[in-house]
């Protein structure tokens, strides 16, 4: 029997899930829930109903995963454990600073009602985080180093547009090539927040908007743009539509180590992803761990997990001889 799916939520990260689902045959989608009026939002997936989020707690027993692709600003910290009373749930909460508490509170939640919560999956926090995991591991004496970019942050750009005054942002993530050249060359650089990274957002004002203060609270927001050189770019919605269009994204993940007896080798390992959708990629991996909190729940076990609990197995929908015979 297929795993049923819902969706909460219909932004971007929400279509993508949509998409992307129909490339698993081992699940199906069942519902999409909403806060706006139901019969305002049109999908494409036929046959699919359209619920308002005041349904959600009458339908229980439904579903057996749901997708909460909410912003990690305002949403998610209250709704992960919220609808983790009702359903197993998946979201991509990615306020790296906030995951032990948002973890601890999701926790209590789902052992409560014996559900399983898989919270800050995607690619970073994500496939990121196991690489950085599995290089800790292997080389112990090195530095991290992580960049992001050249791409539009989802969760950056809705934090923007949750400022008074902002009708529509996107803001690009961008590394400092002579920061990711010293890192490749193994010379274990020394490397600030701000040098690693610059920030720009692309805003469009409502009419009347104080745009001094939307550029104020964009680089003096905290776990956001305080910590980077951030520039903001006011432009109209013609230009908004005709250049910002696309939601692409990727980025680098570094381990620069050394072994021997005197540490005179140098080993550099390196992880890259170049994505034309960060979301439609990102849905690709709440979707593989969907499968995971679906399996878990049905072994009888409860509570908050991260990426770094959950076994590769348990991702992929091939058996355990198919994995050693095409994979190992």
């Amino acid at each position: 029997m297929a795993i049923r799916v819902g969706i909460i939520g219909y932004g971007n990260l929400a279509k993508g899930v949509e998409s992307e689902i129909r490339k698993n045959p081992d699940m199906e989608l069942k519902g999409i829930f909403t806060r706006r009026d139901p019969s305002s939002v049109t999908i494409k997936t036929e046959g699919v109903p359209v619920y308002s989020s005041n349904d959600i707690p009458n339908m229980k027993d439904d579903f057996d995963v749901m997708i909460i692709c909410g912003g990690s600003a305002t949403d998610l910290p209250t709704q992960t454990k919220e609808y983790a009373k009702y359903f197993n749930v998946i979201d991509s909460f990615d306020t790296h600073a906030k995951i032990p508490e948002h973890f601890a509170a999701v926790d209590e939640s789902a052992k409560g009602a014996g559900k399983i919560a898989v919270i800050s999956v995607g690619w970073d926090p994500g496939m990121f985080s196991l690489t950085r995991l599995y290089a800790n591991c292997i080389l112990p004496e090195g530095n991290d180093y992580t960049f992001w970019g050249k791409g539009v942050s989802q969760g950056h750009s809705d934090a923007i547009r949750r400022i008074k005054g902002v009708k529509n942002a996107k803001q690009y993530t961008i590394p400092v090539e002579s920061a990711l050249e010293a890192v490749r060359s193994g010379s274990n650089p020394e490397l600030t927040t701000r040098q690693k990274h610059t920030r720009e957002c692309f805003v469009v004002a409502e009419e009347g908007a104080d745009k001094a203060l939307i550029e104020k609270t964009i680089k003096e927001m905290p776990n956001y743009f305080a910590d980077y050189d951030t520039t903001v770019h006011f432009i109209s919605e013609e230009e908004f539509e005709r250049d910002h269009s696309r939601i692409n994204h990727g980025g680098f993940v570094f381990r620069s180590g050394v072994t021997g007896f005197e540490n005179e080798n140098k080993h550099v390992i390196e992880y890259s992803l170049k994505l034309d959708s960060n979301p439609e990629f990102t849905a690709s991996v709440l979707l593989a761990y969907a499968r995971a909190a679906y399996r878990l729940q049905q072994k009888g076990e409860s509570g908050c997990r991260t990426v770094f609990d959950i076994a590769p197995a348990l991702l992929s929908p091939l058996s355990g001889d198919e994995i050693r015979a095409h994979l190992l």
